[in-house]
């Protein structure tokens, strides 16, 4: 049986997922890392986040774990929510 590390390797040798890989991280992890941030910035747990979303504590725990992840992708009404519930407003911008 073989490590997550040696799935990981074997995967990155595929271009394709190589180049998805490096678009991800250079595209999206910084608004992904900022959008977690500003909840710990804000002082506030996934509870607190939760209710002024009306949603519960899991749902945002959920919600996190997507950004991180990618996987399923929040849609740009749940980030608004979640920003909202933080004080922000969510940008988006094509440049």
């Amino acid at each position: 049986m073989r490590t997550h590390k040696e799935l990981v390797a074997e995967m990155l040798k595929n271009p394709a997922v190589h180049a998805e890989v490096e678009r991800l991280e250079r595209e999206e992890m910084p608004m992904l890392d900022a959008i977690l941030a500003a909840r710990k910035a804000a002082g506030l747990t996934q509870a607190q986040v939760a209710e002024r979303m009306g949603t519960k504590a899991p749902a945002v725990a959920r919600l996190e774990n997507a950004l991180i992840t990618g996987t399923p992708s929040p849609s740009l009404k749940t980030l608004r929510k979640y920003a909202a519930a933080l004080g922000k407003k969510l940008e988006v911008h094509l440049t």
